[in-house]
Formats: structure tokens, sequence, C-alpha cells
């Protein structure tokens, strides 16, 4: 599997993430052979930053031409993934001064939390109809990690198998 591994530069406070490396780096990870769309890949990078809490509210997100050139893609490819992440209320954009981690508002944000529940809902449904069990299916959720305490390893890599996220993480070697 192909995959292109750019170090991309943005500004945190929270310096103890997987993705983190020295000088303020995050490792965004694209996989060149993946049917998913190179525009989605570079959301599903940034919304795993953000949602882990690595990246906060305010912080400053790479101008569309630096992370084309960082990631070795077209600049209109960022540019979508900047538009549905703006559209999605993750970044927004001050003309003149570029685009910043959003603060999602409180009723956006319990619209959300209500469809992730639908969500989760139906995927626990899928894993009961093949066979687990609710006992297997809560202790998954108990044993997921904080997004908001130090990086751990996910209940799949703690068990040996493969994570389901959309980011591959960062081997642990760190500079």
């Amino acid at each position: 599997m192909r995959t292109s591994e750019s170090e991309v530069q943005i500004h945190s406070e929270k310096r103890k993430s997987p993705h983190y490396k020295k000088g303020g780096y995050y490792v965004f990870k694209i996989d060149l052979k993946n049917r998913k769309p190179i525009y989605e890949q570079v959301m599903d990078n940034f919304k795993k930053l953000i949602i882990a809490g690595t990246l906060t509210a305010e912080s400053k997100v790479p101008s569309i031409r630096d992370m084309a050139k960082t990631l070795s893609v077209n600049p209109n490819t960022v540019q979508r993934a900047y538009r549905e992440l703006e559209a999605q209320g993750y970044i927004y954009t001050v003309i003149g001064q570029g685009s910043f981690i959003a603060t999602p508002p409180e009723s956006a944000r319990k619209k959300e939390v209500e469809a992730l529940y639908v969500i989760l809902g139906n995927q626990a449904n899928e894993l009961i109809y093949r066979g687990e069990t609710k006992d297997n299916i809560h202790q998954y959720i108990d044993e997921l990690p904080n997004p908001n305490s130090e990086a751990e390893a996910s209940p799949a890599e703690r068990r040996g198998g493969g994570g389901s996220a959309p980011i591959e993480e960062e081997e642990k070697n760190n500079d």
C-alpha cells in the first residue's frame, strides 16, 4: 500500500499527541491507493486532530497553497477539503487572515451528537447481527481512550487488531 506521509506545521498547545513531531509539526497520512478521495483523507486528518483535542479552537490552519505543497496534492483538492470542513463547522475563514479551527455552536453540537448516536446504534446492531455480544461492545467502548488525556492505543490496537480509524496511527519513533 503506497502511503504518502507529510509533516504539516500547525501550531497547537497540545504537544502530547501521537501525531505530534518536534517543531510544531503534525503527521498527515494520505493513502494514494485508497479509494477514498484525497480531499476526504485530508478532512479525516484534520477531524482526527480536532476531535482528539490536538488542534484547539482558534488554531490557525495552513494556507491552501502551503498545505497543497506540503502534501504534494493539487491546491483544488485542499480547497475542497477546507470548503467541506467549513460547511461542517470544523473550521472558519477570515478573509485576509486565513482559516482557523472553529468552536462548534452548542445547538449544532446537539444535532451532531444525536446523529452520531444513531450511527453508533446502527453500528452496534450490525455487530450484534454478526455475532458480537453487547458485553464485548460495552467493553470496547469503555476501553476507548479519552481524547483529552495523553495518547493511548485504541482498543483494537491493544487487542492486536487493526483500528477502523480513517487515519493510520503514527509509529512510536518520536524524534
